[in-house]
């Protein structure tokens, strides 16, 4: 049984703030690799943060200096911090989530994103 939930999206006013939650729900959670997307409407899909087993975390350019991907200890809870928002940043975020493999050190992860929260809507006026 798998979960994935997110939870945090509001209307805010440029130059804002606002912190996103992810919650998932997996037996076992080692190797846990976590990323936030977002959709905006006509679009592609973008990835914009992504946090990898070891902790190791990487950002489109877009979220660059701005957005900031953290778990708990646990690991069983994230967050998206954004800040300074921007129009542009308006979207439906999610969450998804998939379990690295490793072997002798090596790990591997296909970013298939199997599991997927059901999104959380984020506005940014001016």
């Amino acid at each position: 049984q798998v979960q994935v939930a997110e939870s945090g999206g509001a209307a805010v006013h440029v130059g804002g703030s606002l912190r996103l939650s992810c919650s998932v729900s997996m037996h076992p959670y080692n190797h846990l690799v976590v990323a936030w997307f977002r959709q905006i409407p006509g679009k592609e899909r973008e990835r914009v943060a992504i946090i990898d087993s070891d902790g190791g975390t990487s950002y489109a350019d877009s979220a660059k200096g701005r957005f900031t991907i953290s778990q708990e200890n646990a690991k069983t809870i994230l967050y998206l911090q954004m800040t300074n928002l921007k129009p542009e940043d308006t979207a439906d975020y999610y969450c998804a989530a998939e379990r690295a493999t490793c072997r002798d050190g090596y790990c591997y992860c296909p970013y298939e994103w199997p599991y997927w929260g059901q999104g959380t809507q984020v506005t940014v006026s001016s």
